[in-house]
């Protein structure tokens, strides 16, 4: 049984091998290709929540724009008209 795992979790490990990485003083390529594959698979994950987050407002402020349209601007000479001089 696989768990899903959470944009949570992605982020963390990507922030722990930034930190792995910055911190240290010479490269272990033994843990390179580890941290390196993990790495992406964490974009991934992170990548994909951020899209499916990025469509759902955009669909959900794509319906709001349809059932609330914005009222006319008056055009600048317009508004003169109210000003009594």
């Amino acid at each position: 049984m696989t768990t899903e795992v959470t944009f949570r979790d992605a982020y963390d490990t990507l922030k722990k091998h930034a930190e792995t990485l910055r911190n240290r003083q010479e490269p272990n390529i033994d843990d390179l290709l580890k941290i390196v594959e993990e790495s992406v698979e964490a974009f991934q994950v992170c990548q994909q929540r951020i899209d499916a987050v990025d469509k759902a407002l955009q669909d959900a402020l794509g319906r709001q724009t349809e059932i609330e349209k914005p009222a006319p601007q008056e055009d600048a000479d317009d508004m003169d008209d109210d000003i009594p001089f």
